[in-house]
């Protein structure tokens, strides 16, 4: 220490170990939510153990290659599968009335996920009239599915390195962009005029 300062007198007597968060039941609360999936698994059999989720692409151009499990299917996503919304969260298909079809890839990809679903699905009626033989014994002979109902397996196509062609060498790729943006934004504004020209020219020849 520089110069004849006054010695600090620091103050260790908080008592540190009583205001410290421990955590010794966490094995136990382990013990417990695995005895809880079984019961819950043992209740609901032989329904599988999570419900059907859309596949959905991550957000941001960062992520946008990888593919998860999404909230819900759409409705537009059921109406094509012909499932009801309500019928659907009774057999196992979340819901979610918010998300929205942006592409015509993600809509076709789910139809064929809920395709598949519907088809390996055993639905057993209520009215036990209404129960035939074949779909009792399929019923019983049926095994429960535990885990992710159909896992996502992201498909990523890596292209191979080439040579740049001619024609990429001449594109300006950022005066490319600026002007679709320029034509995006002033698009009302040139049909605005464009209109009011046509108007002038149609007054002159009546004239």
């Amino acid at each position: 220490m520089k110069h004849n300062n006054q010695l600090p007198n620091q103050h260790f007597r908080k008592e540190w170990q009583l205001r410290v968060r421990t955590w010794f039941n966490q094995p136990g609360r382990k013990v417990r939510r695995h005895n809880a999936r079984v019961a819950k698994a043992a209740k609901i059999a032989p329904r599988p153990t999570e419900r059907l989720r859309p596949v959905v692409r991550c957000p941001t151009i960062k992520y946008n290659r990888k593919l998860r499990s999404g909230r819900g299917f759409t409705l537009d996503e059921l109406k094509a599968a012909k499932i009801s919304p309500k019928y659907a969260q009774t057999i196992g298909i979340s819901v979610d009335y918010r998300r929205r079809n942006r592409s015509e890839e993600s809509l076709n990809a789910n139809v064929a996920r809920l395709s598949d679903y519907k088809a390996r699905l055993i639905v057993l009626p209520r009215a036990a009239s209404k129960r035939t033989p074949e779909l009792i014994s399929a019923y019983k002979n049926a095994v429960q599915h535990k885990g992710q109902v159909a896992p996502i397996v992201n498909t990523v196509v890596t292209e191979q390195p080439r040579a740049i062609t001619e024609e990429e060498k001449k594109l300006n790729a950022f005066y490319t962009l600026r002007q679709a943006r320029a034509n995006q934004r002033y698009r009302g504004v040139r049909d605005a005029l464009a209109k009011a020209r046509a108007e002038e020219e149609a007054q002159k020849v009546k004239k």
